[in-house]
């Protein structure tokens, strides 16, 4: 009788898709605390003027214990909300070492894009998708020159006049 063998291949752990997304969101806190420190700031509207380049802001809208919310955005508004676009609404986790990207759509939160009660597949790739963008966000603005030496309070730390922005309509 002929004898069988088969090779056994061990077993190399792999990084699932939620463990990726945890990867993302440690990376993303390097770069955006890298960039601007912002469980630093107080809350209100800050902006990075960079020659050459778009103008950043980012609002610390609240700073708690161990997280703070920010929106980071360019100094555009979009024709049709008046609203900055393109923005990021993140959720830096101080304690945890990881940035999220909440929603990065003008007055769209997941749930109006993915639906309330989406599979536990579509929730994790609708954030891979988010926190991509941000992460390649997060390395073009650094590439550009944008951090803490050219980040400022807004001067009038009012909402941005739609003719300086550039949006029409």
């Amino acid at each position: 009788m002929e004898k069988v063998l088969t090779r056994r291949r061990p077993r190399v752990p792999s990084m699932g898709r939620f463990g990726w997304l945890m990867a993302l969101y440690a990376e993303n806190h390097e770069r955006l605390v890298r960039l601007f420190d912002p469980a630093s700031l107080a809350p209100g509207r800050y902006r990075s003027d960079v020659p050459g380049a778009l103008t950043v802001l980012l609002d610390v809208v609240e700073q708690h214990p161990y997280t703070t919310e920010l929106r980071l955005s360019y100094a555009m508004l979009d024709p049709v909300t008046g609203q900055p676009d393109p923005s990021a609404h993140l959720r830096l986790y101080r304690d945890a070492g990881q940035v999220e990207a909440t929603h990065c759509y003008v007055g769209r939160r997941w749930q109006d894009v993915i639906g309330m009660f989406p599979p536990p597949d579509e929730v994790v790739d609708h954030r891979l998708r988010m926190n991509t963008f941000l992460g390649k966000w997060l390395q073009y603005l650094d590439d550009q020159g944008h951090g803490l030496a050219t980040l400022g309070p807004n001067p009038d730390d009012a909402r941005l006049d739609r003719s300086k922005a550039g949006a029409t309509g």
